[in-house]
Parts: C-alpha cells; structure tokens; sequence
C-alpha cells in the first residue's frame, strides 16, 4: 500500500488592512414616497408662486420638471396621484378669489369642490406623462400629454374652465412671443416641453434617484444621452428669443384715441349681486366727468369710450336716456356692458355699441357663460354652493359670433370677462377684420384678490396672439391698456374711480396664430393621444 503525496499551492495574500468603506445610506421606501409628496406639493405652489401679479415666468418649467423628474419611468396610476396633488397645490392657492367670493355664505366648498375637479385633469396629465416617459424622445410626449390634458379640461365639463394654463403663467419672459406663432396652446406647450426636458436631464444624471425620490431603476445604468433633454430645454428658450421679431407693435390700421370708464364699484362681494343700479351711476358718473373735462379742454376727445360689462341693464324698449346724453354730449360712440333681455324673455350677457343719435345699437353676446353663475346645471344642487341660482331664474342665452362690432370707423373685436380665457374669441375676431380688442369685464366680485391680474396676464397674451392692442375695461379694476407685445402701456388700481385715455395702435396684419386657430391644439391633442397609445401597446408587447 502506497500514500501519495498531495501538493497544495498557496496563493499568497495581501494582509489584511483596516479600509473604511463608505456606507451609501438611501430612504427607505416610505421615506422615498414621503420625499416624492413634499417635493411635488412644493412644485404645485411654486407653479402658483410664479404666476401673475407675481413677473416669474421661470417658475413655471422648474414646477413641470419636478412633476416630470418624480413621474418619470412610473406606472400611471403612481403619475395620476402625484398628478392630483401637483394640481390641488397649484390650484388651490390660484383660485383663492373663489373663496374671498363666495366664503362667508357657502363657506370652503365651492373654492375646494372646483380645485378638486381641476386637480383631477392634471392628474391624469400625470399617469399620461408616466405611461410616455419611457418612449424615445419622451419630453417631446410628456408635454403633449400636459397640453392635451390642459385642452380638455378647457372644455370639459360645463364648458371647462380654462384658469390656471401653464401660457398664462407666461405673460412676461422670452416664451409669450411664441403666442403669436401658436396661440396659448404653443405656449403652454413650451412650458411643459422645458419642464419636461429638465425633467429627463436630472432623471438621466441620476439626481433623483441620489435623492432618494426613486428607487433604483437602471437610470445609472442606462445610456448617458443628453442631446434630447438639453433640446427640449432649448427649444423653447431660443425659439421664444427668435420669434420676438415677428412681434410687431407698428400702427399699420392707423392709431384711435380711446376712453376706458372705470367707476368704481363698493367692495361688498356677494352684496353687489343685487346692486346693479349702483354700478350703473357709479359709471355714469365718472363718464360725466369725462365730458366735463373733455368739453373744458382738460382731456383730448376719444373717438370712442369704452365701459365695463353689467353697467347697463335694459329691457326689451333696448334704452337708457343716461347713457344716450353722455354719448350726445361727447358725439362719440359708447361700448357699454350689461344684462339685455329680449321679447324673447332670455337673458343675455351682451356689449351694445351706443350710438350718439339712434341709442342700441349692434351687440355681442358673450359666448362662454360661466358655470353655476350665468349658466346653472343642476339647479337644486347646485343652490348649495351658488347664489345665483336664486339671482337668475333661468339661464342666460350663450352668443355663436365673433364680437365684432364697427365703431368709430374701425372694427373692435369684443369678449366679455371670461372669455378671454377661450382659445376661440378674440382669433376669430381678428380673422373677420378687428384691429382693436377689447374686453369689458367685472370683477368688482373678488376683492383684492389676484384675479383681475390673473385676467390681465389672460390679456396680454391675447394682445401677442392676435397682434392687436387690447383695452381692459373693468368696473373695480384693473382696467388697462395692452400694447401689441403684451406691454402695459397704462393701467388702473383695484377699487378706485379713474378715467384712462389713450392713443391706441390699430393692426390689420394677421399673425400665424390667427391663421392657424385650432390647428396647434389639435396636433398636439393628436400627438398626446397617439403617444398614450404607443406607450400602451409597448406596455403590453413587453409584458410590462
């Protein structure tokens, strides 16, 4: 019997020393969530904090980028309750004049119930962007989807409710040129596509998930490519910058000297609903001033004055001797808002043109009513949360034209209060000829709240949209005078009495805006939609 000899190598290793390794630390995953909610309800207010009166149009795309950055590469339903809670912390704030309104009578409910319903469009911007975000290209998507969600909830329900727009946050900055290449739809649009671009910049570079706001999801794995997201920053920025020259202030139709009536109105919120006399002597009387100083040689004589909406209220005899003898006195024209009912018995928001020797003339009827005030689903429930269900018994008859009226030898195109915030009034009212717009409105309603600069911001983009000068008339202010780029050129303080006159530059060009219409929200619906639909099919195909 043999033994064998078995040889063992040994490979030397090197002593042991004592290295301190670093010990990467990452939230856990409640922490993680906890994270991701303070850092999109701190979004959602910065989004309200940039908007008007407030000249921050930069806010905005970081707002959309922390939305994007914490929906990205996530499932839809995750997107669509980050999305809602975006949305709630934006608009809650935003809409606050709905609680200075309505508060003391119906307490919270209508402030909340209707930044809760708007909440839930952006939250399904949200599962839409979620369900893009892992296409090639993705920012290009994301902002489509947030523009496509932003269409519909402009129209849904009850006429949508169009407030809160990412292009109204825009009303300064390199961006509200692009409003005269594709209206508000173009703007929001750039918003949503910087925002998103900035989103999968950060997401690409890892930040988020460093963050803890994300688990690891292969971002640090996946290939570094910048090109995209830095276009999509881009884009908007310099395409903004390049289109301010297509922006023209030029007084091509001539110039007008104008007369916007401001008279006040007392600030009683809910108590002015049955005041319509005190708002019509208010205006009287500070029109009557106006001829005063006119015929003492104090003030140049306008072609035209205009007044705000709801000054007048006249019955189916269509007359008013006070406004007549002003319009006598001064031999021009009047544009007057007010409640107009017909043999018909309807109710109509309308603005007549007062003319100096026949009285009532041509009119435009508003053409959006707003919800639960001049149009009222639901009457019985809706008597909870409205006081102008007992105010008006039957619902005011919406208009179908373009407000164009013929006054002082131009063509004023006309949109009452809310419908400055519609896509489809004041286009169309430059289409048909208008080199003037102006918008009559009353806000006298909301206080010292932020709404009437809100309303303004609505305006002054209009003016860039359309390549028109725009006059604000409003009973309690801010009433003003927009030029062509969206500059104010002059402007009035809330709840003061003051008279502005002006020479205002009339604009027959029409801008590609105007040419265009509808064509920018329905592409980008088409490509929101389409993108949704990829990213579903690519789901599924994956197993995903």
């Amino acid at each position: 019997m043999s033994t064998e000899k078995v040889d063992r190598v040994v490979v030397p290793t090197a002593p042991a020393q004592d290295v301190a390794q670093p010990v990467r630390r990452t939230p856990g995953p409640r922490a993680a969530w906890a994270l991701r909610l303070v850092a999109v309800i701190a979004a959602g207010f910065a989004l309200y904090a940039g908007s008007p009166p407030r000249e921050a149009w930069w806010v905005a795309p970081l707002a959309i980028a922390v939305l994007g950055a914490v929906v990205r590469h996530r499932r839809a339903r995750a997107g669509f309750g980050y999305g809602v809670v975006f949305g709630f912390a934006f608009l809650l704030p935003l809409l606050g004049w709905l609680q200075d309104f309505l508060g003391a009578d119906f307490g919270p409910w209508p402030w909340l119930g209707v930044a809760a319903v708007e909440a839930l469009f952006i939250g399904l911007a949200g599962a839409g962007m979620a369900l893009v975000s892992r296409l090639p290209v993705a920012p290009v998507w994301m902002a489509a989807v947030f523009v496509t969600a932003e269409s519909v909830r402009s129209a849904f329900p009850f006429g949508g409710f169009p407030w809160g727009r990412l292009a109204f946050t825009q009303d300064t900055g390199p961006m509200l040129s692009l409003a005269a290449i594709g209206g508000a739809t173009l703007v929001s649009f750039a918003v949503a596509l910087a925002g998103s671009g900035l989103a999968e910049l950060i997401g690409r570079a890892g930040l988020i998930e460093r963050a803890g706001l994300i688990e690891r999801a292969g971002l640090i794995r996946a290939p570094r490519r910048w090109a995209v997201p830095v276009a999509a920053i881009a884009v908007p920025l310099l395409g903004g910058l390049a289109c301010w020259p297509l922006v023209g202030t030029d007084a091509n139709a001539g110039t007008k000297r104008v007369a916007i009536i401001q008279g006040n109105a007392p600030n009683l919120g809910l108590g002015l609903l049955y005041e319509d006399d005190v708002l019509h002597d208010n205006h009287v009387r500070a029109a009557e001033e106006l001829v005063d100083d006119v015929q003492a040689g104090r003030v140049p004589k306008p072609d035209f004055v205009l007044f705000p909406e709801q000054v007048g209220s006249w019955g189916p005899a269509r007359s008013d001797p006070e406004l007549s003898a002003i319009a006598s006195r001064l031999g021009v024209p009047l544009i007057v808002g007010g409640l107009g009912q017909d043999r018909d018995q309807q109710l109509r928001n309308e603005i007549v043109r007062w003319d100096p020797e026949t009285g009532f003339g041509d009119r435009y009827v508003k053409q959006h009513l707003v919800p639960f005030a001049e149009t009222i689903p639901m009457r019985e429930v809706a008597r909870l949360v409205s006081p102008f269900v007992d105010r008006f018994q039957s619902d005011m008859v919406p208009g179908d034209d373009p407000g164009v009226l013929d006054v002082a030898g131009l063509k004023l195109g006309v949109g009452i209060c809310y419908d400055v915030a519609y896509d489809d009034v004041f286009g169309p009212a430059a289409a048909e000829g208008a080199t003037l717009l102006a918008v009559p409105t009353n806000n006298a309603w909301y206080g010292h709240s932020e709404m009437s600069y809100q309303q303004l911001a609505m305006s002054r983009l209009r003016a860039v949209e359309t390549g028109r000068a725009v006059l604000v008339g409003a009973t309690s202010g801010v009433s003003a005078v927009v030029a062509p780029d969206g500059s104010v050129a002059a402007r009035t303080e809330l709840f003061t009495e003051q008279n502005l006159v002006a020479e205002v530059p009339l604009r027959s060009n029409r801008t590609w805006a105007t040419e265009l219409g509808s064509v920018p929200m329905w592409t980008l619906a088409v490509l929101g939609v389409g993108a949704i639909a990829a990213a579903g099919w690519r789901a599924r195909k994956s197993g995903a």
